[in-house]
């Protein structure tokens, strides 16, 4: 094991710094003291004038590493547009109010950063059209599974609805394309798109072979290797109300704060899980490798009551307060599960159960870099080696946890998922070969006829996600297309990644089994 050991050190070498000092004569330092009031009265005058002149002179120099618009650019705050319901009474019907937030907007700061890498698995999920393009007809294919079809004329959300979703999926991921409007004014091409918003894919790849095939082009929250849907971000980013799980930018600040709670040297050294087992076979399994009297398989596992949690308040579901162990584990449910992101974001090392399916960001998360990947046909087995390996090796497993944790903050910030969904809808759009129309009887949405009927926690979520101006700064520029050389390379590497942890664990088990040291 230690010369697998000694390859993977290299990954965290950290360098050194030397300290030094300076001595100074009293006249030296009278001198210094002297120059340095000059040089900062200088400075304030000059920074002064430019402020006077150009209100945006501290954008890309001052704050560096930040995608607008996740900071302000402009000195000057930008006017704000909040809710403005007209409604009375419960007999009257909130209308979109006419000529209130723009329709155009002309971003003063025109610099635009490159988008993070898993952007470029755009050009893949559209990739089955770019030949062909989309039809009518091929749109029309997928509304026997559809939730609802959206469409956008001269910059107008209008819904066509065909079925309820679970929970408030649906109009929270509608919520999310009004808030790209708002952000974007008059940026997206009309186009007309069909959204799935159960849990696993149903566009089948085997089914559309050859020349002829004609898939519909069909929207979702994950796919996986044998179908096509094209995977959006996840209708939880703004909220998830029935379960009390605030939107993005709020639970990550709350998560931020746990984490500053409990150093991670001093965390449980164990692993974590908390879920509901009763969705999959695959977790139901998960939950024999808790912790017994006879098996210390080193995982903490709970079940999460979610009826219980209704009915009490959500007093033991709140995710900042569940960054206290070393590990977490993230396991699918039903398919993909929207934990993913607040497992990430919690400076666990996240011990990654071999998963069926992919969302729109994952595909830009490297094995051994920002998770620990376990075998999912044996998984008491691997949990433990991989909670003793990162017991025995704390600097390494500590910043897989902090480079996962950083991915989630800055790259899976809302302004890049605002940016994600812009450049997938305008490549979409590009690849229709008909006139997007508003279908006969779909009802316009924008905020105020989405929010100003709610009450309670959907409206406080809404208000707490919603635009309120629009931005001051161009989409981020989105990377070019990978080629089939390149992904192969990638999914070779990652693979790789993964066989070398399981020649660690096999190793582990040999030499525990010949009760040899494990160190």
């Amino acid at each position: 094991m230690n010369k697998y050991n000694k390859t993977y050190l290299k990954l965290f070498r950290r360098g050194s710094k030397s300290n030094y000092k300076k001595r100074f004569s009293k006249k030296a330092k009278v001198a210094a003291v002297t120059t340095t009031v000059v040089a900062l009265v200088c400075l304030v005058a000059t920074l002064c004038y430019y402020a006077s002149s150009n209100n945006y002179i501290f954008s890309g120099y001052f704050v560096a590493n930040q995608n607008p618009p996740s900071i302000n650019t402009n000195i000057h705050k930008q006017q704000e547009y909040p809710l403005r319901c007209t409604k009375g009474n419960t007999t009257e019907t909130q209308t979109c109010p006419r000529d209130y937030y723009p329709t155009k907007h002309n971003p003063t700061n025109q610099n635009s950063n490159v988008c993070p890498s898993y952007f470029r698995w755009i050009h893949e999920d559209l990739k089955p059209w770019k030949d062909k393009g989309i039809t009518r007809e091929m749109l029309e294919g997928g509304r026997r599974t559809a939730n609802f079809k959206a469409v956008i004329v001269d910059g107008k959300l209008y819904v066509e609805k065909y079925m309820k979703s679970f929970h408030t999926r649906d109009v929270f991921t509608l919520w999310s394309i009004v808030q790209l409007l708002r952000l974007y004014p008059g940026k997206l091409p009309d186009l007309e798109l069909m959204f799935d918003c159960e849990d696993r894919p149903v566009i089948r790849s085997d089914k559309f072979q050859g020349p002829n095939a004609s898939p519909p082009p069909l929207f979702g929250y994950c796919s996986d290797q044998s179908s096509l849907d094209i995977v959006f971000p996840d209708w939880s980013f703004w909220g998830w109300a029935e379960i009390n799980i605030k939107p993005w930018n709020g639970i990550m600040k709350d998560i931020k704060e746990g984490n500053k709670r409990t150093k991670w040297k001093d965390r449980v050294p164990y692993a974590y899980w908390k879920g509901n087992p009763t969705v999959a076979a695959t977790r139901n399994d998960l939950l024999t490798c808790n912790v017994t009297s006879e098996n210390d398989w080193k995982n903490h596992l709970y079940i999460q009551d979610w009826a219980k949690e209704t009915n009490e308040g959500y007093k033991e579901s709140n995710l900042a307060n569940q960054c206290t162990h070393r590990y977490k584990i993230y396991i699918e449910g039903i398919a993909w599960s929207v934990s993913e992101k607040y497992i990430l974001a919690c400076d666990s090392m996240t011990l990654y159960v071999r998963p069926n399916y992919y969302d729109f960001f994952m595909r830009g998360m490297v094995p051994l870099q920002h998770y620990w990947p376990i075998r999912d046909n044996t998984k008491c087995t691997s949990l433990k080696f991989a909670v003793e390996w990162g017991n025995n090796h704390v600097d390494k497993a500590q910043a897989i946890g902090k480079v996962a944790s950083k991915f989630m903050q800055e790259d899976l910030a809302m302004n890049n998922i605002y940016d994600y969904m812009f450049h997938l809808l305008n490549g979409y759009a590009k690849l229709l070969r008909f006139k997007p129309t508003i279908p006969l009887g779909a009802e316009e949405l924008c905020a105020e006829t989405m929010a100003c009927d709610y009450d309670g926690t959907h409206r406080k979520f809404m208000e707490d996600s919603m635009v309120m101006s629009p931005s001051d700064s161009s989409p981020c520029t989105i990377p070019p297309p990978y080629d089939s050389l390149t992904i192969q390379e990638i999914l070779e590497r990652k693979a790789n990644s993964t066989r070398q942890v399981e020649i660690w664990e096999d190793e582990y088990w040999q030499n525990k089994n010949n009760g040899h040291s494990i160190a």
